[in-house]
């Protein structure tokens, strides 16, 4: 599936969509924020099915706004009737290790067929136990990962032969994309996804060699032009 968007905004989200470079978009209350979504569950909701809408059939993740266990399925079963390829972002755990994010993402998956996004995960084995309690895709957060001081892309090379080995239908998202260069360097070590901000896939993109070269061309190109104008004129007054 390669690059999701992480964003709120539906202009980047059309323009690198009509690119086609895109295969889905993760969004989360800290971003919506940023982005200038405000209003609660409302904003939310009408941010969602216009961007659900705009990337279809592609997936797009909304994170539910509460760690209340009954407002979490509330909200999962609510946000993923808004279109049918909206995915549920439910945290591994809450703020003080509550364990109940998990009973929820089993319920949502097993009970309700809502599709969940597990997320804010910092290692393998969390991924690893939302994959078995039904996830549909396990979010780590490999930026955070490497900023602890250990290897984001040992802990994916660990996450999929793990997925692989005991056949879990999860599928691995790294967010938290710091660098262009993480993107290549996280799928290549087993990464089904990798989340990324507008201005790193534009970094993908643009090289500054390439437009170097591109200018190179398009100057030849005036010469080559310039240079046939005259060839005619001079034939033009020969005959």
């Amino acid at each position: 599936m390669a690059i999701f968007l992480d964003t709120g905004k539906l202009e980047d989200i059309k323009k690198f969509h009509e690119l086609g470079v895109i295969r889905g978009v993760t969004t989360n209350p800290t971003i919506l924020l940023k982005d200038g979504v405000r209003g609660g569950i409302a904003a939310v909701e009408k941010v969602a099915v216009q961007i659900a809408e705009l990337i279809h059939p592609y997936p797009l993740s909304i994170e539910v706004t509460t760690n209340d266990r009954k407002e979490m399925i509330a909200q999962g079963k609510y946000f993923a009737s808004l279109a049918e390829n909206i995915n549920v972002k439910i945290t591994v755990h809450g703020p003080n290790g509550e364990l109940d994010n998990l009973a929820v993402v089993h319920e949502l998956e097993t009970m309700h067929n809502v599709r969940v996004n597990v997320t804010a995960m910092m290692s393998a084995q969390q991924c690893f136990v939302a994959a078995m309690a039904g996830a549909t895709y396990v979010s780590l957060f490999g930026g955070r990962v490497n900023n602890m001081g250990y290897s984001s892309i040992e802990e994916i090379k660990k996450l999929r032969k793990l997925l692989d080995d005991f056949q879990l239908k999860a599928k691995i998202i790294i967010g938290s994309t710091r660098e262009v260069l993480n993107i290549i360097e996280w799928l290549h070590a087993g990464a089904h996804i990798v989340t990324a901000l507008p201005k790193l896939v534009e970094g993908m993109i643009v090289h500054p060699y390439t437009k170097e070269t591109v200018q190179m061309f398009l100057n030849d190109a005036a010469k080559s032009e310039v240079n046939n104008d005259q060839k005619i004129k001079s034939e033009e007054i020969r005959a």
